[in-house]
């Protein structure tokens, strides 16, 4: 199941870095804009973090760049980190009527400027169960 991929994915070091921030954690969604991804991606956030879910500030990059497959990761990675060090949340453009099911706080039109954000997540998911995640923090 795609859901139990994405959650194993970002499984205890997520959860514990997480746990203490809930509310000041960035995840670069993998959002791939489709109704089944987006809808199993939010549904393991959602079993990965329970009630702290909302909290996490949600957004996809792919909006902007479009998926640039076998790149996706790493430029996906760089803004995880340029989000750390400007302390800004990268937006999700175009988001205008998430699918039903997708609630969580996915950043939409604009970046959203922070003053302690302390970790960024960032996913890649894909066929044949290749699934990744990254945590960095803030030094």
């Amino acid at each position: 199941a795609p859901r139990a991929g994405a959650a194993l994915a970002r499984g205890p070091g997520w959860r514990e870095a997480a746990t203490q921030r809930a509310q000041r954690g960035d995840l670069n969604a993998h959002g791939p804009s489709t109704p089944a991804g987006d809808k199993a991606e939010t549904q393991a956030v959602k079993s990965v973090f329970g009630d702290a879910a909302s909290r996490v500030m949600v957004s996809s990059t792919k909006s902007m760049t479009g998926h640039l497959l076998g790149a996706a990761g790493a430029v996906e990675s760089i803004f995880s980190i340029l989000a750390l060090r400007d302390q800004a949340i990268p937006p999700t453009i175009n988001l205008d009527n998430p699918d039903e099911g997708c609630d969580l706080d996915f950043v939409p039109h604009e970046a959203r400027q922070v003053s302690d954000l302390e970790y960024a997540l960032c996913n890649s998911f894909g066929f044949g169960r290749t699934n990744g995640s990254l945590i960095f923090k803030r030094i």
